[in-house]
């Protein structure tokens, strides 16, 4: 029999909660999350947290209640996560790859692998901003009634979970990959990003286009790619090389 379990495949893949305004939908999705042998969970500036209301909607979820950790900004929960999957049915604009429940969990499964995994969930009221998204790499719809498409948060966690449960039962059996490409860590990624903005304002690249719509692209572009730890260090071994350029000095040999 495999050792591989579903609870140990889903381990890797962390549940992130963008600033939850009723303490209610904390429990609840935990709950959602437990159910389905999922146990990771991340806050960003929770409304209210710790809160009676989560610990009675959690109804046996407590100890991931427990665990859960809270967060002062959206890059402190995904530093470490390497591919990052946003939970929304508002595209706002944003160009990325979209992703059913079924292909996603598929995906994610197959991320896990090789590190942590984010799945992340916006507002009540609102969902993900734009720049919330910018973090993310795919974007995960689920195909609800077109005339009352509005799901609850507790109940997008408990259908995307579901279809992680299900992914990781079918996955527990096969065989580990034997080659697998580790992308880096988002807080790399996003150091990379500021140092290439700095640059192209440094070279007049920018001039007076929208660096906000400039670097949107960019970022599409990269993440697409998920570079690994040692190109982003390329990368940013390029721009480093190219200020010096610029700034009068010859470069090192």
């Amino acid at each position: 029999m495999s050792a591989r379990t579903a609870q140990a495949l889903l381990a890797p893949i962390a549940t992130v909660l963008m600033q939850t305004s009723h303490p209610g939908n904390i429990g609840s999705a935990a709950r959602a999350l437990k159910t389905m042998g999922l146990r990771g969970l991340r806050l960003v500036q929770p409304a209210s947290f710790p809160d009676p209301e989560a610990i009675a909607l959690a109804s046996g979820a407590e100890d991931l209640l427990a665990g859960a950790s809270v967060h002062a900004n959206l890059a402190e929960a995904l530093a470490d996560a390497r591919v990052v999957f946003a939970s929304s049915n508002r595209r706002r604009g944003i160009r990325m790859p979209e992703l059913g429940p079924r292909e996603f969990a598929r995906l994610a499964l197959a991320a896990a692998e090789s590190g942590p995994v984010a799945v992340l969930y916006g507002t009540e009221r609102t969902g993900l901003t734009n720049e919330e998204l910018e973090y993310c790499q795919y974007l995960v719809t689920i195909p609800a009634n077109p005339e009352y498409s509005s799901l609850n948060l507790a109940s997008a966690v408990q259908v995307l979970s579901y279809e992680l449960r299900q992914a990781a039962l079918a996955r527990i059996d096969a065989p580990p990959p034997t080659e697998t490409h580790l992308p880096a860590p988002n807080e790399q990624l996003e150091r990379y990003f500021e140092h290439l903005q700095q640059v192209l304002d440094l070279i007049g690249f920018l001039g007076e286009r929208s660096p906000v719509k400039i670097m949107r692209r960019l970022r599409r572009l990269y993440q697409r790619a998920l570079p690994d730890e040692r190109e982003i260090a390329i990368l940013r071994g390029i721009l480093s090389e190219t200020e010096v350029c610029v700034r009068g000095r010859q470069p090192r040999r």
